[in-house]
Formats: structure tokens, C-alpha cells, sequence
């Protein structure tokens, strides 16, 4: 089987054996994550309602990702300091738990601020999923996306949200071309971190553009269990993204 390196995106051959390592690598991250699902969980059991905003519902509500933040750290400061991707997708999750927070608090105008959070989050994950390749066919389809989302959205924005929200959608979009653009099926150059990336930037924007339609547009039936869940979904992959896979010499000494 062919795949290119995480890191450098050069195309390298990996045995059956050194595939059975990365898929026992992925399994290792499991226990790591035990403290994320059991938070998820927490959070849909107490459902609490949006209509009172507290510092307690937005612990709850933020509680996943600052347990994101441990699984990075799980890893060592000596991997965050190696890997500059890894440690922009650390500062990615710690924009997001802020944007998280001051989404509790959006009917009092705190909306735009949440914005503003993820938009940075967006800006770091972009640089972490890098420009190598650049596949400007995922570009072309994400971006015709993003273009058809936007003009959905727009008869229905008004004041600084018609321009914020254009700029948020670009930027999205951008992030989501990105991730989508290293992961290669159709020449067999892929790796289970760049599927990671994928996945999580499409659940993200499916998040998002449910929350756009759902605040601007109309009620989307049963929107808060659909954008919590896949946006949870969403920062778990791209959290596992930035997790080094086994090389092929690695590989070959432990086989």
C-alpha cells in the first residue's frame, strides 16, 4: 500500500505489516480520549436550556474541547514542540472553547465575538493542514459550495452580518479545501490523519452552515442535537489529525 508521510507529504510505501502498526496506533489514542466522550456525553444528558445562560452551562458546553486540549497534551510538550501543525491545532481548540463560550451568551450580542473565535480557529487549522498538495479540484467544489451557501444565506442577513458571514463562509471554506485537499483516494496517497481532516472539516462546515440557517433563515428541527453533535465529531478528527502516524523505518525496526 502507498501513502504519503503526514508531515512531508512525500509518497512512501508502507508494508501490511507497517499498516497493521498505524491501525494499532489509531486504537492507542482510544483511552486518551476517554475524558472527551465521557464529557460529550455529560453534556447531552444535562441538556441544559439555551435560555438561561450561565457560567455552568458554558463549563459543560466547553468541557469536550478543554478535554481536547488534554489529549494534545497527553502527547508531550516534546510532540507539540516538534510538530508546529500539532500545536496550531492546539491554539485552534483553545479559540474554539472561547468561541464556544461566547455562543452561551449570543442572544446578549455576543454572537459576532463567538464569530470572531472561530474564525481565528479556522485561520490556525488551515496553516496546520498546510498548502502541499494543492488540489485545485477540491478547491473548485468546496469553494462552489461555500459560494451557493452564502447566496442561500444572504436575502435573509442584514447590517454587519451580511459581510461577517461572507468572510466567516471564506474562511471555512478555505479550511475545509485544505483538509479535503491532502487526502488523495483516487491516487491511493492517503493516510488515516488525513482522512481525520477531512471528515472533521465537513462536520465542522455541515455545523456551521446548520447553525447559519438555523439563527438567519428558519428553525431547523432538532438544529442543537445536529450542530452539537457533529461539531464534537468535528474537533475529536481534527484533534486526531494532528497525531503522528508511524513512518516507515519507525515502522520497520518495531516489526
Amino acid at each position: 500500500m502507498t501513502v504519503n508521510h503526514p508531515r512531508s507529504g512525500a509518497p512512501c510505501k508502507i508494508s501490511s505489516r507497517g499498516a497493521s502498526m498505524i491501525m494499532r496506533k489509531v486504537k492507542s489514542e482510544g483511552p486518551k480520549l476517554v475524558p472527551f466522550f465521557k464529557s460529550t456525553c455529560v453534556y447531552f444528558v444535562l441538556w441544559l436550556p439555551t435560555s438561561s445562560p450561565s457560567w455552568f452551562s458554558a463549563l459543560i458546553k466547553c468541557l469536550p474541547i478543554f478535554c481536547l486540549w488534554l489529549f494534545m497534551l497527553a502527547h508531550g510538550f516534546s510532540f507539540l514542540g516538534a510538530h508546529s501543525s500539532a500545536r496550531k491545532i492546539l491554539a485552534g481548540l483553545i479559540f474554539s472553547s472561547l468561541g464556544d463560550a461566547f455562543l452561551i451568551w449570543q442572544e446578549e450580542g455576543y454572537f459576532s465575538h463567538g464569530l470572531l473565535m472561530f474564525a481565528i480557529s479556522h485561520i490556525l487549522y488551515s496553516s496546520a493542514f498546510g498548502m502541499k498538495p494543492l488540489n485545485p479540484l477540491a478547491g473548485l467544489v468546496i469553494g462552489a459550495i461555500s459560494a451557493v451557501s452564502y447566496a442561500l444565506l444572504y436575502p435573509y442577513l442584514s447590517g454587519p452580518f451580511t459581510y461577517l458571514v461572507g468572510v466567516y463562509i471564506a474562511l471555512i471554506g478555505f479550511m475545509g479545501w485544505r483538509a479535503v485537499a491532502g487526502l488523495q483516494l483516487a491516487n491511493d496517497l492517503w493516510t488515516w490523519t488525513k482522512m481525520s481532516a477531512c471528515l472533521g472539516a465537513v462536520l465542522f462546515m455541515v455545523s456551521d452552515l446548520t447553525i447559519a440557517v438555523n439563527k438567519f433563515c428558519f428553525p431547523v428541527p432538532h438544529s442543537r442535537a445536529i450542530i452539537m453533535a457533529t461539531y464534537y465529531a468535528a474537533q475529536m478528527l481534527i484533534a486526531l489529525s494532528a497525531v503522528e502516524c508511524q513512518d516507515v523505518k519507525t515502522a520497520r525496526k518495531r516489526a
